[in-house]
């Protein structure tokens, strides 16, 4: 998982979201029993973000880490970026701590399946069910000496997004269907992976979310985009850096 492409002046808050929107997994830690026999659990669960870069999860009621949230919703989620390195120490690393609690919403969920397909096979069962984090603090380290605390308000995208709830269905419908040779574009050219049938399975304001089997990719945008004119801009200028840049090769 490589690092945020943001660059040296990238505050904290942006690389933490850039960590937490890149990664598909993440360690969650709840408190296993009650009273005075509380002790740290440690487990693996899938991830997704929110358009604001909330963390989502989908949990079946029977695991072990789903009983320790319904008896207390305070946990934490560590994003680990430092896969690929040959000392992981020096690669990011952001711990985001607050409440995770049950979530109805649908746009939500529908982020989830579509950044995990495999998901939409268990995710109509009784006992799955859809989790959000309240996200209230994160630990960043971005490496050796870059450290810091950032409350969850900075953490968090604060611009309303009502305007792309609404819209992400049809853009990633319109370039899934019509510009699916585009995204594989954007794959090789512009992120420098191998390989075709890549999709897009999400987008928020600071970027877009890629797909092709088993790989995930983040694509990030030049500037933060404001609305849906923004984004169809973005992917035009996207587009035309990665056929110059398969053009030069």
């Amino acid at each position: 998982m490589p690092n945020s492409d943001r660059g040296p002046a990238a505050t904290p808050a942006l690389l933490a979201r850039e960590l937490m929107r890149r990664c598909d997994r993440a360690a969650l830690a709840t408190s296993l029993g009650a009273g005075g026999t509380v002790t740290p659990y440690a487990s693996l669960v899938l991830v997704a973000c929110d358009l604001d870069a909330s963390p989502l999860l989908l949990i079946s009621d029977l695991a072990e880490h789903t009983k320790n949230l319904q008896r207390e919703p305070r946990a934490a989620l560590l994003f680990d970026g430092t896969a690929g390195r040959d000392d992981p120490l020096t690669g990011a690393r952001v711990t985001v701590l607050g409440e995770i609690r049950p979530d109805g919403d649908a746009t939500r969920l529908a982020r989830y399946t579509g950044r995990h397909p495999s998901a939409g096979a268990y995710a109509g069962f009784k006992d799955f069910h859809l989790y959000r984090m309240a996200v209230e603090r994160a630990h960043l380290v971005a490496g050796f000496g870059r450290i810091d605390w950032i409350e969850g308000v900075d953490v968090l995208e604060r611009a309303p997004l009502d305007w792309l709830r609404e819209a992400e269905p049809g853009i990633l419908e319109h370039m899934n269907a019509d510009h699916a040779g585009t995204l594989n574009l954007y794959a090789q050219s512009l992120l420098g992976l191998a390989g075709e049938g890549w999709r897009l399975t999400g987008v928020d304001p600071e970027g877009a979310d890629l797909r092709s089997g088993g790989k995930i990719a983040r694509l990030p945008f030049p500037a933060p985009v404001t609305d849906v004119s923004a984004i169809r801009q973005t992917f035009v200028a996207l587009a035309q850096s990665a056929r110059h840049g398969a053009q030069s090769h």
